[in-house]
């Protein structure tokens, strides 16, 4: 069972003295006008890391934060899942235990891409927080 945190994910980075509120209120300015999830758009602001984003959704909902940059993804696992649906939701499968398929995604709460993998695989999600960037880099070493 995964605990969350009843803050928003900008409340969560001000608290933690990641972002301040100027930051913030801008950042949801842009969001509001442009749209896209607020923790890219801090980051493409030059705010924060994509680290701090993945590190404050571990504590905000519970999910672990798994730095791909070290880690050896196997690539007939990764394969479960086509490349185009793997850029596409940004995430990766990194390794299957039985019927459970762990994959790293930057966005784990599109329960839409949970649900579409699962059908595509036929195993159960577990789901792990990566970065974007961690994310492409491992598609492109595992997808080329």
């Amino acid at each position: 069972m995964r605990k969350v945190i009843n803050k928003q994910l900008g409340e969560l980075l001000v608290d933690s003295k990641v972002i301040n509120h100027e930051q913030l209120e801008e950042a949801l300015r842009v969001q509001k006008e442009k749209g896209g999830l607020l923790g890219q758009i801090l980051v493409t602001l030059g705010f924060t890391t994509e680290e701090a984003i993945a590190q404050a959704l571990t504590a905000q909902y519970g999910f672990p934060y798994l730095p791909l940059a070290s880690y050896e993804i196997d690539k007939e696992t990764a394969k479960l899942i086509g490349e185009h649906i793997a850029r596409q939701y940004e995430l990766i499968a990194v390794d299957r235990v039985g019927n459970i398929l762990t994959v790293a995604m930057s966005n784990p709460l599109n329960n839409q891409a949970i649900e579409d993998i699962e059908m595509i695989s036929q195993l159960k999600v577990q789901v792990f927080v990566a970065t974007t960037t961690d994310i492409n880099e491992a598609i492109r070493r595992v997808y080329k």
